[in-house]
């Protein structure tokens, strides 16, 4: 019985990474601006949230309400600014470096601000995974020669990837300094990122109401079943499994970009990005390590 509770809590562990690893393909696959994108998606975590809410009813007080709220404004400006790197420079240099750039940052957090590597053998994994990340987003982001390079481009993607980090980290560390159990925060956080869409859209509101809108939902779905199935295999696996298998997903976001979205990339490219997405995993893995 225990090898079957190991094998499911390891095959829930995967949900995430395959849901996560091909959403950005479906968002890119329907299309839209990245208003579109975030709005549709927020629709469709917010639907899932009420399910979770209606069968499981965690307990939300005015605290958790309030924080978790929070928690999804900043979720939305990650999302956003992901979505617009997509745009500027692809799914397949994006989502690596985006993944990366996550990596490097939740490894800054833990160490700074909740002393989570207070031995030696962790700092030693810990400084190491976020070596291999840098490594691995350089080789992601590395161009055949400087013709091929728009170097204005990358920087600007760059930078809306930094915005999106610094979102996606304050989603997830507000919950950590308040201790907020990730079922309560469900419906609530939802709330919040519906809120952050609408906010970030402004004036093109109006305009958000087509099929773009519509078939962004399918994103929302998917993020929200990886959230929950992550919180699952966390309880099953520990944080060191199923945190690192999440990471998996980048692979799958990066080499869909390349053979289903057809996203053009030289022989030099293809063997770089093979390279860097392989550093991103091993780090993403040590840092698992760490958090034993």
């Amino acid at each position: 019985m225990e090898g079957v509770e190991d094998l499911t809590g390891l095959l829930i562990a995967l949900i995430p990474a395959l849901l996560w690893g091909t959403l950005p393909l479906v968002s890119a696959k329907v299309g839209g601006t990245p208003h579109h994108q975030v709005f549709g998606m927020t629709i469709g975590a917010f639907c899932f949230s009420m399910m979770v809410f209606l069968f499981f009813s965690p307990e939300i007080n005015a605290a958790i309400f309030v924080i978790s709220l929070i928690s999804g404004l900043c979720w939305a400006v990650g999302q956003f600014h992901q979505f617009a790197a997509m745009k500027l420079l692809g799914v397949s240099k994006t989502m690596p470096l985006s993944t990366g750039m996550q990596l490097a940052g939740a490894a800054l957090f833990g160490i700074f601000l909740f002393h989570e590597w207070n031995t030696a053998l962790r700092m030693v994994l810990g400084i190491s995974a976020v070596v291999c990340i840098i490594i691995g987003v350089l080789f992601t982001s590395r161009e055949q020669n400087a013709k091929e390079s728009n170097n204005n481009s990358l920087i600007q993607g760059i930078f809306l990837l930094i915005v999106s980090t610094l979102g996606y980290m304050s989603y997830l560390v507000i919950l950590r300094i308040f201790d907020i159990n990730g079922w309560s925060a469900v419906l609530p956080q939802s709330i919040g990122m519906l809120i952050g869409a609408l906010l970030l859209s402004g004036k093109q509101v109006k305009s958000l109401y087509d099929r773009h809108t519509f078939f962004n939902t399918l994103s929302g779905l998917m993020w929200a079943g990886g959230n929950l199935a992550l919180l699952i295999a966390t309880k099953m696996e520990g944080v060191a499994i199923s945190f690192s298998m999440s990471q998996i997903g980048t692979v799958l976001s990066t080499l869909g970009g390349i053979f289903i979205l057809g996203e053009k990339k030289s022989k030099h490219q293809m063997v770089m990005l093979f390279i860097g997405c392989a550093l991103i995993i091993v780090g993403g893995i040590l840092l698992g390590m760490t958090k034993k």
